[in-house]
């Protein structure tokens, strides 16, 4: 057995043996640990930093002491001097291995921070960007040794980084003798390198050291569009900025748009525009908040959905408009920024996600590579939901993928009262199950209406009307009170008791709001939601189906929308399948994130690349069993599928059982369809 020292890099766990004397950076990059140098070694960038763990690691069979790394050196301590080392950090371009180490790799280390916003996602990447910082000092030039400028750059770029054939944009060709002079022969290099086995292309270069770089993750909603500014060498988010996809002025939702697209000569052309227009917009304004120059950006991400990701790059979306949904380009596609007219810095690279289907974008690509259900043994299902719905469901061994057509109810339109999520909308709900006099929260106040000072916390704004978090919370209060049965229809033999319940036309409705507004619940409201809620229970069961179980081990809810729902209420409604409440939850702009780890690592592109070649799409407009799982998904929560885990945490009301199925079978038969849900099955065929 050798006795050559061995060496644990944390958090990547990766291990090796090396000499004594070998630098703590050579030793990480030859186990592939990345870590980050811009000055090659020189001492001077100060990104390089790492910790070293004291103590017997009985699990690792290492003892690691700082007795076992070398003594401060002469430039490590230069560097202390003039630019401060936290204690405990070391350059481990400078420090040697002497003996058993285990070494943590922060990524928080950063030099000239940013201020980070408080909104800015916490989650720690891993960073192995697709750009490189190469600080280098090139020869001057020599009558005897007749090598261009460029071609001796070149040459140190591969002697001191390592590199194999490089290319340099061609708009750099007239500066490289300029900047080599004002840097007296040492400048900092940008590199372009997606892949190993790609060409490394020159994008940028200044003069000196420079040792910060940026990049963009930016998820193209069909609603919204966010965006981060994020440093490429220490993961920070600097700054983050959202905006109203101006698509919107040529319809509100996806069909809409591919409508106006086949309707208007110009509609495709216009559409690009507009949204290209306000990512701009929004380069500059993260770009100033976070004390940047649009110039120091030389990387993007972008996420979308497969109608967005068209239009953002000037391709016709007319053939998603209708079966079988076909791509022009499901795969990654990488670009110049200046191919999509972004104005970075002249180099800058551009790289969206790939699609997954039709109507499974790269935004449920994105999702997919945060959440990582293909990375974990449990069965996880993932729903971000929308007008349509993206579902993914699976684990290490097979994911499967689909859209189901949930409409915008949840975003409140098709309901008497509702409204996108704004200020003045009612978001939370509860109803007292004796009196049915209910109490809400609004967007903008932290105080429920029966709670002193409620009118006054909501300024001018008021109330304004109900919003899809509050739109599920009510109806399944409504379900859990004995205001509606479990089929959805409002019980009007209440009306004679109580005021809450009244008539409305034919049917009834309950009261939510008595002044002006007057906020009710309709008979429509009520079946609207179900409808919508059908249709993305079906899809899950079909991806249940084609995976065999009967149960999932987690569920994530993506999206804007999914952040503000309450997991129970979800269940209660049967939005949802039974799962164990603390298994669920909401994981935010999850697409957000996913772009940002494309961005900061570039391995994580080819995890994401390969994971979508292997996910089975799921065509729920083909699959016979759809009709059936929907009528039954129409009863809350489900009129076959039992609740229990739901049931330990909620007390549900009874079952009403079809004639002849025993209690204790758990499920009802199927019934006559009502007359709602015939007419949606009609739409449906």
């Amino acid at each position: 057995m050798s006795d050559d020292p061995l060496v644990l890099f944390m958090p990547s766990g990766k291990r090796g043996r090396f000499p004594r004397g070998t630098t703590v950076l050579d030793a990480a990059r030859q186990l592939g640990v990345y870590v980050e140098s811009v000055c090659g070694g020189r001492a001077t960038c100060g990104r390089c930093q790492i910790e070293v763990q004291e103590g017997h690691f009985a699990k690792h069979k290492i003892s690691s002491s700082q007795e076992h790394i070398s003594a401060v050196g002469a430039r490590e301590a230069r560097y202390a001097e003039k630019r401060a080392l936290p204690v405990g950090r070391r350059l481990s371009c400078s420090a040697t291995i002497e003996g058993d180490l285990v070494v943590d790799v922060p990524q928080d280390a950063v030099i000239n921070a940013q201020v980070v916003r408080k909104d800015a996602d916490t989650r720690v990447i891993e960073r192995h960007p697709a750009i490189h910082l190469c600080y280098v000092e090139v020869e001057e030039p020599d009558m005897h040794k007749p090598l261009g400028d460029l071609d001796r750059l070149k040459t140190a770029l591969q002697n001191d980084w390592g590199f194999g054939r490089i290319e340099a944009d061609a708009y750099l060709l007239p500066q490289v003798q300029a900047i080599l002079r004002a840097g007296q022969w040492a400048v900092t290099a940008a590199l372009h390198q997606d892949a190993d086995n790609d060409i490394a292309r020159l994008v940028a270069l200044w003069p000196g050291l420079k040792n910060e770089a940026y990049g963009l993750a930016c998820d193209i909603g069909s609603t919204t569009i966010a965006m981060h500014l994020v440093s490429l060498l220490s993961g920070r988010v600097v700054a983050s900025a959202g905006a109203s996809n101006p698509q919107i002025r040529f319809g509100e939702d996806l069909m809409s748009r591919v409508s106006y697209v086949m309707m208007n000569p110009d509609g495709r052309e216009a559409m690009t525009r507009a949204v290209r227009q306000e990512i701009s917009k929004l380069v500059q304004k993260v770009a100033e908040n976070g004390g940047i120059e649009r110039h120091d950006i030389l990387d993007a991400v972008f996420v979308a959905n497969p109608i967005m990701h068209h239009l953002f790059l000037g391709i016709d979306p007319t053939e998603l408009g209708g079966a079988p949904f076909a791509l022009a380009v499901s795969g990654a596609v990488k670009l110049r920024a200046d191919d999509l007219r972004l104005k970075l810095n002249p180099g800058a690279r551009t790289y969206l996600l790939p699609c997954i289907a039709g109507h499974v974008g790269a935004d449920a690509a994105a999702v997919t590579l945060s959440e990582g259900p293909h990375r974990q043994d449990d069965m996880m299902l993932i729903v971000d939901v929308g007008t349509n719905a993206e579902i993914v469901l699976g684990n290490r061994a097979r994911v499967v993928a689909a859209s189901s057509p949930t409409g915008p109810a949840f975003e409140g339109a098709e309901i008497s009262s509702g409204q996108r999520a704004a200020p003045g909308a009612i978001e939370r709900v509860r109803i007292d199950r004796g009196t049915l006099a209910p109490r809400f929260r609004v967007i903008g106040s932290d105080i429920w209406s029966d709670e002193p000072g409620f009118p006054e916390s909501l300024g001018e704004t008021g109330v304004t009307g109900i919003c899809g978090s509050g739109i599920i919370e009510v109806i399944a209060e409504m379900y859990l009170a004995g205001i509606i049965s479990e089929d959805g229809v409002v019980n009007g033999a209440l009306a004679q008791a109580n005021p809450r319940i009244v008539a409305d036309g034919r049917t009834f409705a309950y009261v939510l709001r008595e002044t002006a507004p007057r906020i009710t619940v309709t008979q429509n409201d009520v079946r609207a939601i179900q409808l919508a809620k059908a249709a993305l229970y079906a899809g899950t069961k079909l991806l249940m189906e084609k995976q065999g179980v009967q149960t999932v081990d987690a569920i994530r809810f993506a999206g804007a929308f999914g952040s503000f729902i309450d997991p129970q209420y979800a269940m209660v409604l049967g939005l949802i399948p039974d799962c164990d409440l603390s298994k669920v939850s909401a994981v935010g702009n999850a697409a957000g994130t996913g772009a940002r780890m494309a961005l900061l690592n570039r391995n994580h592109r080819r995890e994401i690349e390969e994971t979508v070649r292997r996910i089975e799409k799921i065509e729920t407009a083909l699959e016979p069993k759809f009709q059936e799982h929907f009528v039954y998904a129409m009863a809350l929560p489900n009129k076959v599928d039992p609740f229990p885990k739901l049931a330990e945490q909620v007390q549900l009301p009874p079952r009403a059982l079809a004639p002849g199925v025993a209690a204790d079978e758990g499920a009802a038969r199927p019934r006559r369809r009502s007359r709602e849900e015939r007419a949606a099955r009609r739409r449906r065929d």
